[in-house]
């Protein structure tokens, strides 16, 4: 059932921010789920996917996608995807925790300017 809910406001999360795979699973996962970090990331990287697509086809029926953006966006992602998932195996589980507490502190830090 803890999954379920996690799922739940994850998904609500993705759809209204665009970003709660990452943001939300991991730290979920870990604090409620007592899962270590390098799963937990693998975990969320695989939770993303459903909730990218089911995202993405609800504002590609609305028309607010710029289709030239998610090409080049994409196609920058795979060699990236496949260069991040080698990088995590190689990371310890506090470098792992503290580098993403850094991107989401930075990023943080960007919307609270903008």
């Amino acid at each position: 059932m803890r999954n379920f809910l996690i799922g739940i406001f994850s998904g609500c999360i993705n759809g209204l921010l665009g970003s709660g795979g990452g943001t939300v699973v991991v730290p979920a996962l870990e604090v409620f789920k007592k899962i270590e970090p390098h799963k937990a990331h693998a975990t969320a990287i695989a939770v993303i996917l459903p909730l990218s697509v089911i995202s993405s086809l609800i504002y590609m029926f609305k028309g607010s996608l710029n289709w030239e953006a998610v090409l080049y966006v994409a196609l920058g992602s795979i060699p990236g995807s496949i260069i991040g998932a080698k990088l995590l195996k190689k990371l310890s589980s506090r470098m792992l925790s503290r580098l993403f507490g850094a991107v989401l502190i930075f990023a943080s830090a960007r919307m609270m300017m903008s």
